[in-house]
Order: structure tokens, then sequence, then C-alpha cells
């Protein structure tokens, strides 16, 4: 099975899980590190998620895919948290980040600057609406993103 396909397979088994347990399936990934490969399950819920969480999931989830085996070569199955920096790149996750401080840096500079934090609106159909400092709202092409994430406010801790 192509990776998109075990991907696209695990997500199926995943989120009536994560229903069930009150968990957003955020993404699931299937990728090669070193010599080894790994599926890894992004869960998220209101307030964040805890090691207990990841383990409610992963042990019911475990068993679904050794019964269904989407993939057939042996790899590192993990649960965990897209952590707060996390990149938005499905819908559902713009979607769900509606009202939240995103990062989004643009493959050229677009008016002078090549990275900008901004206030997500809304999405719609590969564009973004964000508000700025000012509180006017402009329009982003995704097509013009390197990537979008969730601003992690690096400096939360500053002074701690």
């Amino acid at each position: 099975m192509a990776d998109g396909a075990a991907v696209k397979k695990v997500r199926e088994l995943a989120a009536p899980l994560c229903e069930q347990l009150g968990l957003f399936l955020w993404d699931v990934k299937f990728e090669k590190e070193g010599a080894d490969r790994y599926l890894r399950v992004y869960i998220d819920k209101d307030g964040g998620i805890s090691i207990d969480d990841c383990e409610a999931l992963h042990r019911p989830l475990d068993r679904l895919l050794d019964e269904y085996d989407p993939i057939p070569e042996s790899y590192i199955f993990e649960v965990c948290s897209p952590g707060l920096g996390r990149r938005l790149e499905r819908p559902e996750h713009f979607e769900v980040c509606e009202g939240d401080k995103i990062k989004i840096r643009f493959i050229r500079p677009k008016n002078g600057e090549k990275e900008i934090i901004r206030t997500l609106k809304s999405y719609n159909d590969g564009a973004i609406a964000v508000i700025n400092d000012l509180g006017e709202e402009e329009s982003v092409s995704l097509s013009d993103c390197a990537f979008v994430k969730l601003d992690d406010d690096e400096d939360l801790f500053a002074g701690v």
C-alpha cells in the first residue's frame, strides 16, 4: 500500500476512536527518519492533551492497526501532540484555529516582509483572511506561503 493510501486508512481507523475519546485528530504522518519509519498520529483537545490521552488512543488504535495491517513494513507507532507551533495544513486546521495568532512565512517577500504574525479570521478554499495589528483584514493565498503555523510565542516564558 502506498504511503498516501496507508495514511488515509490510518486516519479512517483513528477518527472514530478520537471522537469516542473526545479528541481532535490533528494529523497522521508516515515518515522515514534515518533507517526507521514512523507512523505518528497527532491528537489535540481543548485544554491540551496529556500522556493519558495519548495512551487512551494508542492501545485501541494499535489493535486496529494489527487487525487491518494498512502498512506491511515495520514501523514505530507513536501518538503525540502536534505541539505549540503546529503547522496548519488541512482546511479543518484553519477552521479550528480561527481567532488564534498565526505565523505566516512567505515563499517570496510580500510587501517587503518574509514573515508576519496575524490573527486568523477564516479559511476559504486555499486562502485565509487574517487581521493585522491595526484591525484591518488581509487576504493571503496559501500558494504564496512556505508555511502557516500557530504562533508559539517564543517569548511565552521569558522572564519566568
